[in-house]
């Protein structure tokens, strides 16, 4: 029976990433956002410092709401922060991670706005695209700031660099690392902008966003990004600058924030002497430790980071399921590149290929591998999405598709090889496996074979001696046979993928705008040059997207026009053209249809996929979107689709049925009994390898990389791998849970609930059981048929939240609402379903025995911690846990060394938030059990806020003493956890 305890303990301390409505704290001046707007939790919690700050933005831009309270909040943060200075003389700088639809663009403008009026006429903008220099312009002309001209930096030469006296020069990422073209003074746009700064320069520099320069750190052995190095040096010949960083996403990696060196979390006067070292000390302790730099951040004044909440919006996820036809061609793709494998093996053989070449014919492979397989994973869906964007335009809404890519790389490729000219529209997934094939397979003709052995073939004449002898070398002509043999097999996959292209898939884009409506009835927003269409007489050709009178440059931005004006109700986007652009239901515009976002590819992260959402849902909108996921039946797509779920449930979407409910996936009806295909399955993708000549099968080298490992198994054939994901999913599950019970599984930030706190470290027990009383009233509410008490040893109450997968939640006398769902079948298994009456006795008797009695000792009448005299709270109705409260960064580590030396192991210390009764969120670390009556951090001073020595901000300054006291102070609370 321990089994059971312990099965009752998983998850009982739910992942809470919940938000929290915003309202500026310190500030009281603006008028309301004008669109609710809120904050993590954990942020929530900390109080930014007091505002010294006096605005000079006129008072009129204040009272019409030109700027909202929160816009208002960000811009006197920042200009406070631009006054202080950094130990090494830098000026600090601001950092605003507010999410889309906050109005950072307007924010932006403000600061801007701010210091060209007490004199600093010059600024620099960065920004992903060309394109938002004109809403840059818009959001400046909005607050009032009309007067403040906007310059493209690639519009001004640099022969006539003073010709720009002052304003704001925009320019794109990849433009502060090109060169001049017209020649000047200046070569590159570097110096150019440099020059035009002057050495004193004390302006403002914006980095919008600012992920864009994130690989100045770049992972293993790959090099830093000229961008991202571009960005750093700017600021190290500009100290004075005014820096301000933006992006929603720009701190959700720790490694990414390597060109953020004016936040001084690193560098002299701080805990860590070097980036790195900052690296080494975060990374290592999860999701948890960026959490608490966030909330140090803001505790300094140094960051902001709100988001639009998601009340009103609708989310769910289609299935769409595979058709027959579709799986035959998918399972034929799954052959031809196993067998597009095996001769990219053999003939590498053949030509003795060194390593290094190896190296980058794999590489090529196995990118190539992926995105066809992408590919097809999309255009299972395209029907769907037609059939759902044509009765949502049919019932009064509008329909936005989000891509990430175009295929047009591959279109320009077929049209070359045409002449021009197209018979049908073009298959990208064929174009990348003919391209692979094509550029990649090691099987060079005759004339390069010659060429390398120093032979010129067109020259007719009498073979020399040392060419007679060539030709005579039997070496060479195995050199030959085996070319001739390479190139055999080339022709071989040609053929082969010219049979399999009659079933290949088309363009997603070319046929989803054909299949809607054409152009006229379709707005792109892409970052591509052209499109294939159909003609009135049902031929195909290739036209330019340009128009007669619309500029390429402004092209995407005349077809955001027509979506708005309502000329056209149905918009595609791709990440290269969406970056900051608007698409919602804004009240300013004339078409006001409720806007119905669909995903049909998903972005490989969850900050992408909610990048995009933003486009659609953003402030001063008439209506929330409607979002919704199409997901094929392939398991790699399912899983994602749940992370990007949960966190948009996490923003307070509204989800149909139980939110928990899309966490768990059905594929039960996929047997895992058949290990010689699975095995066949893996070795045709690579993650299992065969020695050439013993045969022996070995691990691939990244036989651990999961993300390797889920993008692979989509070569595999369709049953195989959804079968092969359930299995990989189950063991996952067993694998975390066992990390959860040895304090080694980072869960992110906790919730519990508890009473006002005052303590740098403290206990709090939380109640959280169920009495009988509560769980009569939580059946009174129940109608399934299957819902109600059943009994084992104990009683549960249960209650259906998934018809269609049969999931319950389960409540249990001891613990209370259980996070984990679980399958009907299981429940049968161990329990029987009985009338209240009999489950009342049941239910008494554990709920009494649990305030004293732990899991074990109930179940089995003993406890192997008990008998020793060890304390045991498994499964006790009261938990006690150990917080250390406050701004903690700097003795993370100091913490963590008297951890290890109690416990003897590398726990992680998990991040939880503490909810008080009068509405007070505390967040801190959490010290496990093995902490009590082992050790105590004491303040060094009486507890509070204390100045840092260098007088820049407030600080908590902990020293850590490892001794033996007793509980520093006891709280209870009758209640459950909230999770």
């Amino acid at each position: 029976m321990e089994e059971e305890a312990e099965e009752e303990e998983d998850e009982e301390l739910g992942h809470a990433e919940t938000y929290a409505e915003y309202m500026p704290m310190k500030l009281r001046i603006g008028l309301r956002h004008p669109d609710p707007v809120v904050e993590t939790s954990s942020l929530s919690s900390v109080k930014p410092p007091n505002v010294w700050y006096r605005m000079s933005i006129p008072e009129e831009t204040v009272d019409r709401g030109w700027l909202s309270a929160l816009q208002l909040e960000a811009i006197t943060y920042a200009a406070q922060q631009h006054e202080t200075f950094l130990p090494n003389g830098d000026r600090a700088s601001y950092l605003i991670g507010d999410g889309a639809g906050v109005g950072k663009g307007r924010t932006i403008a403000g600061i801007i706005y701010e210091n060209y009026l007490l004199g600093r006429k010059r600024s620099l903008w960065f920004s992903v695209s060309n394109d938002l220099k004109y809403d840059a312009e818009r959001d400046l002309k909005d607050i009032g700031a009309k007067n403040i001209q906007v310059h493209s930096l690639n519009k001004i030469s640099s022969k006539h660099n003073g010709s720009v006296k002052k304003g704001v020069i925009f320019a794109t990422y990849s433009s502060l690392i090109g060169e001049s073209q017209s020649g000047g003074k200046y070569k590159t746009r570097f110096k150019q902008l440099l020059h035009w700064c002057g050495e004193d320069f004390d302006g403002v520099i914006v980095y919008d966003e600012c992920h864009k320069a994130k690989n100045v750190c770049p992972i293993g052995s790959s090099k830093p990004t000229k961008t991202g190095l571009a960005v750093l040096e700017l600021q190290n010949k500009l100290p004075k600058a005014r820096v301000v960083y933006a992006s929603a996403t720009g701190a959700s990696e720790p490694r990414n924030m390597a060109y953020m060196n004016r936040l001084g979390i690193w560098g002299e006067g701080t805990p860590f002497r070097e980036f790195s070292n900052f690296i080494q000390a975060v990374e290592r302790r999860g999701v948890g430790a960026m959490e608490i730099v966030a909330m140090d951040m803001k505790l300094r004044g140094m960051y902001i980071a709100r988001q639009l909440s998601f009340t009103g919006v609708t989310f769910k996820i289609e299935e769409v399921p595979l058709t027959t036809h579709y799986i035959k061609m998918y399972n034929k793709s799954v052959r031809l590149w196993v067998a597009a494998r095996e001769k990219f093996q053999a003939a590498a053989n053949l030509m003795e290929a060194e390593q290094r070449m190896k190296k980058s014919m794999w590489g090529q492979f196995w990118s190539a591998h992926q995105r066809f397989f992408k590919y097809l994973c999309i255009a299972s869906k395209v029907r769907r999405v037609v059939q759902l964007a044509r009765e949502e335009v049919k019932n009064g809404k509008c329909v936005v598709i989000g891509l990430q890519s175009t295929g047009e790389a591959r279109t320009l490729e077929a049209l070359e090889e045409g002449g021009g000219e197209l018979n049908d529209f073009v298959s990208t997934a064929k174009g990348v496996l003919q391209s692979l094939i094509e550029k990649h397979f090691p099987a060079p003709d005759r004339q390069k074979l010659f060429s390398l052995l120093g032979i010129d073939l067109s020259v007719k004449k009498t073979p020399s001696p040392s060419e007679a002898a060539v030709e005579a070398d039997d070496s060479c002509m195995t050199s030959q046979d085996a070319v001739e043999d390479a190139q055999q097999m080339k022709r071989d996959l040609l053929d082969q993928l010219e049979k399999l292209a009659q079933d290949l898939p088309p363009n997603t884009l070319d046929e989803l705008i054909d299949e809607l409506g054409g152009p006229d009835n379709v707005a792109e927003m892409t970052g591509r040059k052209g499109r294939v269409v159909s003609n009135d007489d049902g031929s195909i050709s290739y036209e330019s997207r340009s128009e007669l009178d619309v500029p390429v440059e402004i092209l995407n931005l005349t077809e955001k026009q027509r979506f708005m004006d309502g000329e056209k109700n149905i918009a595609i986007i791709s990440e290269a053209a969406s970056s900051g652009i608007s698409l919602q239901a804004d009240r300013r515009v004339k078409n006001q249809r409720r806007r119905v976002h669909m995903t049909l590819e998903l972005p490989w992260s969850a900050d992408r996929a909610i990048q995009q959402f933003g486009r659609t849902h953003r402030s001063n909108q008439v209506t929330a979107p409607e979002y919704v996921f199409l997901i094929s039946e392939l398991a790699g797509e399912q899983r994602f689709a749940s992370i990007v779920a949960k966190r948009l449930e996490s923003l307070g979407a509204l989800t149909h049925g139980d939110r928990r409910a899309t966490e768990t996936r059905d594929l039960s009806r996929f047997n895992f009994d058949n290990k010689v295909k699975i095995r066949h399955g893996l070795i045709g993708v690579g993650l299992i390898n065969v020695e050439d000549r013993s045969g022996i099968l070995s691990l691939d080298k990244d036989y651990n990389n999961i993300g390797k490992f889920l993008n692979r198994i989509l070569g595999m054939a369709v049953q195989e791998q959804n079968a092969l994901f359930q299995y990989f999913s189950d063991t996952l599950a067993a694998v975390i849970q066992n990390a959860k019970k040895n304090g080694r599984y980072d869960m992110g930030i906790l919730g519990k609930t508890g009473e006002e706190l005052f303590f740098l470290i403290f206990s709090v027990s939380v109640e959280r059981g169920m009495s009988w009383e509560d769980a009569t009233h939580a059946w009174a509410e129940q109608s399934g048929p299957d819902d109600g008490f059943y009994v084992q040893k104990t009683a549960i109450l249960v209650q259906e939240v998934n018809s269609k997968k049969r999931l319950f939640l389960v409540y249990r006398p001891n613990t209370g609402k259980q996070l984990k769902l679980e399958a009907y079948t299981d429940i049968k298994k161990k329990c029987k379903k009985v009338l209240s009456d009999d489950a009342k006795q049941h239910w008494i008797d554990q709920y009494k025995s649990s305030a004293e009695i732990c899991a074990h000792a109930y179940w089995r009448g003993n406890c192997k911690k008990a008998s020793v005299g060890l304390q045991c709270e498994v499964g006790l109705r009261c938990r006690t846990y150990y917080v250390l409260c406050g701004s903690v960064l700097s003795v993370w580590t100091k913490v963590e060394g008297v951890l290890a030396s109690v416990s003897g192991t590398n726990v992680k210390m998990q991040i939880v938030r503490l909810r008080t009764e009068d509405g007070q969120r505390i967040v801190g670390k959490l010290m496990l059990e093995v902490f009590e009556d082992s050790c105590t951090l004491r303040a060094s001073a009486t507890p509070g806020f204390l100045t840092r020595p260098d007088g820049i901000r407030p600080y908590f300054y902990l020293d850590l003493h490892l001794r033996t006291v007793a509980r520093q102070q006891q709280h209870h609370h009758p209640h459950p956890p909230s999770p």
